[in-house]
């Protein structure tokens, strides 16, 4: 597992998915290295649509892999601001680049704190051993 990438930056969860902050206030959020490994070749990504409003935990799309189909869940309450429309064509991003073209979408937390309650890079690593 020491070949995959966990950067500092990023808050993550239980669920393998990341969390970056931005400069205006809004998240974006992807899943782990750990979870594109685990789920083998991406072939489809749903989303969710731009404008929808989310609570912690909610399913909120799904990855589909020649493996398996996994769901997205929520990892903070918000609107969601911009979803990855490159995806659509190019699902195979979320394996080559997890933690930049890869992403999934991005949304406005209704209480920023939120993302500061997520696992640390530290605590996330913990957690998969």
């Amino acid at each position: 597992m020491s070949d995959l990438e966990y950067p500092s930056d990023l808050r993550y969860t239980a669920e393998h998915e990341w969390v970056r902050a931005g400069d205006d206030g809004t998240v974006r959020i992807g899943i782990t290295s750990f979870a594109q490994d685990a789920l083998g070749d991406v072939v489809y990504v749903s989303l969710p649509a731009a404008g929808d409003t989310v609570a912690v935990g909610d399913a909120c799309g799904e990855v589909e892999s020649t493996k398996s189909v996994s769901d997205l869940y929520a990892p903070v309450a918000g609107e969601i601001t911009a979803v990855n429309a490159a995806l659509d064509a190019s699902p195979e991003l979320v394996n080559s680049d997890p933690y930049g073209e890869g992403w999934m979408y991005e949304l406005r937390p209704s209480d920023s704190a939120a993302v500061d309650g997520l696992l640390d890079v530290e605590a996330y690593q913990q957690q998969l051993s």
